[in-house]
Formats: C-alpha cells, structure tokens, sequence
C-alpha cells in the first residue's frame, strides 16, 4: 500500500507550475487530491495547463485526482469545496495553500507607487484567501485530531525580491502560519510554511525570460522542478514527529536533505539560506 493511500489532499492552485507539481507528488504516494484552479480545459489560458489536465495526470500518478473549479476571491466558493470535500471524503488530511494572483507589472522594475493598487489583489489570494481556506480546514481536521495545513512561501519573507507587495505577502504567510500553529497545537494538527527558491515553473520560466539581467537564472543549478515541494510534503505528511515542526517555516531543500528527497532528476537541491537569509520562525515548541 502507498503511503498516503487513505490520505486526502486540497491544493489550490493546481493547474500548473508548483501546485500541479505538488499534487503530483501526493498523487505519486496515492493520495485522493482536490485540484483547484481557474484554468478548466486546455487553452483557455495563455500558459499552459489546466484542471482538466492536472486531475488526468493526478490519476495516472496512481492517486485519484478530483477537479474542482475555485475562484478565491469568492468565499462562497471556497466554503462549497471543503463542505464538498466533508460530504465526499469525511476527512482532511493535508491542505497546501499555493495559488496566489501574480500580476504581469510584478517583475517590472518600478517602485510600488508606479504600479496599479490593483496588484493588492496578491494578498488578497495569497494572505486572505488562505486564511479562509486554513479556517474551513481547521474546521474538519480538529474533530480528527489530525492534520497538516501548509503554506507556500520563499526567501522573499526576508529578502526584497520583484516588489513591495510581493515580500509584504510572504512575510504575512510566514506569520499566519506560525500563529495558526500556535492554535492548533492541543488539537494535534500541524501548521508551517515552506520556503522555495527558484522553481520553473511555467510562469517563473515565462517572466524571467524577459525581464533584463535575470535570464541567466534560468539555466541555474539552484532552482528546482515544480515537483520538489510536493515531494517535500509528502515526507511531512508522513513524518510521526512532525507536529514538533509545527509553527516553523523552512527551507525545502534543507528538509528534503533531513528526508533524503531529491528533485525528480535525483539530485539534492541546495538551500540558500547564506545568499538569501534564514527563516525568521522555529517551530513553536522551541518558543
């Protein structure tokens, strides 16, 4: 039997690049994956991937995938897909808070009161949206007494990277994170944020191939594949110590080295934590 099989997953944000990698990997371990997104068939977005596409390759991974069209911008719609998910399943075992808005101007070089205010709608999905979706949770994994609500954030929680609004977001989703851990703690549910460096992603790959001086990272040994934290996930999920991680945020690579996971390609993903900076958050049991 797989490891996760019995295991049931909601990741947002899943039609591509990080979120469509991670569940793959859950998938991979046989865990059923509610797959988010907006993206519902084939070319109806300029990047490619979609739900349609990410729920087939769920399945051919060996984990069931379940498609569900989110806008996270409308709390009705994320309250339905977790009281879906408690009607079709009666459980929630891992939530992984990916999707956030990205806006084309964000890689501009610009200053903040240059760009539109409409790009506050990053921490609308990215801060706001995952709150609600961490509440819905936290309200079918504490009668359980069990869960693992993760969120996706970066050396950007600490080192200025694209713009205001972008470091603002993942400073918050670090301290969210942290906090909920704090709450959840007597409830044996575990909460803590994960740190990427560069992954290629469709998007990632798209952008920095046209913003000046910064291809050359596209090339880079230091990024990852959209699969690696997925991979990472799916070792907390199943780690029996893991609520004494709760509260923390980490650096992927350097978990994936206490997990011996590599990237797809087999190789050990390095950690930039002297180039970029370290987590600000420990697990809260070190508090």
């Amino acid at each position: 039997m797989r490891a996760l099989a019995g295991k049931v997953a909601v990741v947002t944000g899943a039609t591509r690049g990080i979120g469509k990698g991670i569940a793959l990997a859950l998938a991979e371990h046989g865990a059923t994956v509610y797959v988010t997104g907006r993206s519902l068939t084939p070319g109806s977005h300029a990047l490619p991937g979609s739900l349609e596409e990410s729920v087939a390759a769920v399945n051919a991974r060996g984990g069931r995938g379940i498609g569900v069209p989110l806008d996270l911008t409308d709390d009705a719609q994320i309250a339905q897909l977790f009281e879906r998910v408690r009607e079709e399943q009666g459980r929630l075992d891992i939530l992984v808070n990916n999707a956030m808005a990205i806006p084309d101007e964000m890689t501009r070089r610009a200053g903040f009161w240059e760009k539109s205010l409409e790009n506050w709608a990053i921490f609308d999905t990215g801060v706001r949206a995952a709150f609600i979706a961490a509440w819905h949770a936290a309200r079918i994994m504490v009668p359980q007494g069990s869960g693992l609500i993760v969120a996706l954030s970066g050396y950007v929680g600490v080192t200025y990277t694209y713009d205001v609004i972008f470091g603002t977001t993942k400073t918050a989703t670090d301290r969210m994170a942290r906090d909920m851990a704090i709450e959840l703690a007597p409830h044996g549910v575990a909460s803590l944020s994960l740190w990427q460096g560069f992954t290629r992603t469709e998007r990632a790959v798209d952008n920095l191939s046209k913003v000046q001086g910064m291809a050359q990272q596209l090339n880079s040994a230091e990024g990852s594949s959209t699969e690696f934290p997925g991979r990472v996930i799916a070792a907390l999920a199943q780690d029996p110590a893991l609520m004494e991680k709760s509260g923390g945020s980490y650096i992927s690579a350097e978990l994936a080295q206490q997990y011996g996971v590599t990237d797809i390609d087999g190789r050990q993903v390095r950690s930039l934590r002297k180039e970029r900076g370290a987590p600000v958050w420990g697990p809260v049991g070190e508090a």
